[in-house]
């Protein structure tokens, strides 16, 4: 029989890709967290993780099993809300930052609606600036988005540094204007990074203005500039520019922001769950 604590470290570690972390975030000892995966792979006989000096890597048996590990645990949340003295209902009006389309949110999403399928989930994607007003004018229950540093409104749930991507870092640099990607006003990563880039003086201009950031994306890997993001929501194709290449941009803060007539009960389930998946992991999907 599949221990379901021992599952729950083995996905853990499948997640953040560390020992390390993983204990940090279950609370347990790295040691524990070791012994869980060692009695999970002598329960099923077949070797689930490689360790090598770049982190953790999935073995094929580990693939073949991540998914239905993820299933079990969604299960027992599953049976322990039945229990639950109020159990979320109604519906929620949720507003994610277009920054969080690439991370885990379809696993998010899909997370909650299996846990808490008598909610109605009605789902808003825009600049964080927008789901603000959105919200003021009390057409969101949730916001999950982003704010600048100092500023008060929302629950933080982590901070990330904003980096400079490209498809080929090389050839942007040797370019003596930069050609930015860029979201349209409001956008914060736009007005931080002008901020970044007027204190050193160093020319740009824009070469792809854009909502959405798949589109920001497509440009950004076909060569056209350079795009700024989160770092642990880079997307994949996209390379890191080393940090002395251009100046450096302030970091940002990852919120919740709950409007005061929401659900309380609804609220909680949810930034449980953020938590739990995303404060250790928010990572794109590759």
């Amino acid at each position: 029989m599949l221990d379901l604590v021992h599952l729950r470290s083995f996905v853990s570690i499948s997640q953040l890709g560390s020992f390390t972390a993983a204990s940090q975030k279950l609370g347990l000892g790295q040691s524990t967290v070791s012994q869980h995966l060692q009695r999970l792979e002598a329960a099923i006989g077949r070797r689930l993780l490689d360790r090598d000096t770049h982190g953790v890597q999935l073995t094929a048996d580990g693939e073949a099993l991540l998914p239905h590990a993820r299933q079990l645990l969604s299960l027992e949340r599953q049976t322990s809300s039945l229990f639950e003295a109020a159990r979320p209902s109604g519906r929620l009006r949720l507003g994610i930052s277009e920054d969080l389309v690439s991370g885990q949110l379809p696993v998010l999403l899909q997370d909650f609606i299996a846990d808490y399928p008598a909610v109605e989930l009605h789902l808003t994607v825009a600049l964080s600036k927008d789901l603000a007003d959105m919200q003021d004018k009390g057409e969101l229950d949730l916001v999950f988005a982003k704010r600048r540093l100092g500023d008060r409104r929302g629950e933080v749930i982590l901070r990330e540094p904003l980096v400079w991507l490209a498809a080929d870092p090389d050839a942007i640099l040797a370019n003596p204007v930069l050609p930015l990607i860029v979201f349209p006003p409001p956008s914060l990563t736009r007005t931080l990074l002008m901020e970044a880039l007027e204190r050193t003086g160093h020319p740009w201009r824009i070469v792809c203005s854009c909502q959405s950031l798949s589109g920001l994306t497509a440009a950004a890997r076909a060569g056209m500039g350079v795009l700024v993001q989160p770092r642990n929501l880079a997307p994949p194709g996209l390379r890191e520019l080393p940090p002395s290449a251009l100046p450096t941009i302030e970091d940002v803060e990852f919120i919740l922001v709950a409007a005061p007539s929401a659900d309380r009960n609804t609220i909680a389930a949810f930034t449980r769950l953020v938590r739990d998946r995303v404060t250790n992991g928010l990572t794109p999907s590759r």
